[in-house]
């Protein structure tokens, strides 16, 4: 009995020993360190080049720090790249479409996976189908019905296109989230007398708000991103939004001004991550809530 316990005792003193625990966790720390240096490389890389004039910017390599700091190219920035404009066409376009698809994509998510009726199966195929419709392939007859009606010339095509386009993954999402809760929820709130309006408001959409919150952050990268809708139904400098208001940098024969771009994106690129990490971890809380059935 005492052979067979001692080398048991004696692992568990080798484990116990701070240099072993230290030496298991090297892997993981550098496995970390690893994917803060390429997370955080392009942002430094980013912000260094943001403070170069065009000449240190081509004669030196991107990574190099710059010989002159140009600080005066985040005021260029703002006044070439129109960005008090562009940045508040796109707060317009945003929060609109944003709103829409959150209070039409969330509804119709709880009416096709909570509420039974014939032919829901069928509509969420349909719905499903507007996912994989490439949105290029549908521009031309967009412009020509927004043309028609007079819409061109404002911001309402990009609102509409938006609500629209972000729709069929929103539906999807919030169907899928709401699978994730139990059934009896829903009906001990029917038992309680509450209306189906009132189990939506009340008991289905404050459970599936972390999601929402998820869906909200998707859709809201997706639209302050685009850069081909924004391009072709507001191309007007007026009405340009920031990815549209940072193609102004290319000058005569494609000559890019590199430091006030760098720093055009710097500006709007900060706020994103700003926002992204104050909303991280409800984004991770939403995340998983829809990756396993209740």
């Amino acid at each position: 009995m005492t052979e067979l316990t001692a080398p048991l005792s004696s692992r568990r003193r080798a484990s116990d020993n701070p240099v072993v625990k230290l030496a298991k966790r090297i892997p993981a720390f550098l496995v970390i360190v690893f994917l803060i240096l390429i997370t955080a490389y392009p942002l430094f890389w980013m912000v260094i080049n943001s403070l170069k004039g065009k000449s240190d910017f081509l004669d030196n390599p991107s990574y190099a720090l710059p010989e002159v700091w140009m600080w005066d190219n985040y005021a260029r920035a703002w006044e070439v790249g129109n960005l008090g404009t562009t940045i508040t066409n796109s707060i317009i376009v945003t929060i609109p479409s944003l709103v829409l698809i959150v209070i039409l994509g969330t509804a119709a998510g709880f009416a096709l996976e909570v509420m039974i009726w014939k032919g829901r199966g069928g509509v969420l195929l349909y719905v499903l189908a507007g996912i994989m419709i490439p949105g290029q392939m549908i521009i031309l007859p967009l412009f020509t019905t927004f043309f028609s009606i007079g819409l061109v010339g404002s911001l309402w095509p990009l609102i509409i296109i938006y609500t629209a386009g972000g729709l069929p993954l929103t539906i999807f999402m919030m169907a899928t989230y709401f699978r994730a809760i139990p059934r009896e929820v829903f009906e001990a709130s029917t038992l309680d007398g509450a209306s189906i309006l009132r189990s939506f408001r009340s008991v289905g959409f404050p459970m599936v708000r972390n999601a929402v919150l998820t869906v909200a952050i998707v859709q809201f990268f997706l639209i302050w991103n685009d850069l081909l809708i924004a391009l072709i139904f507001a191309g007007q400098r007026k009405l340009n939004t920031i990815q549209v208001g940072l193609l102004n940098f290319s000058g005569e024969y494609g000559a890019i001004d590199y430091g006030p771009l760098f720093a055009a994106i710097c500006i709007t690129v900060g706020g994103i991550l700003v926002l992204y990490l104050f909303l991280n971890q409800r984004i991770m809380k939403g995340l998983a809530a829809g990756a396993v059935k209740g």
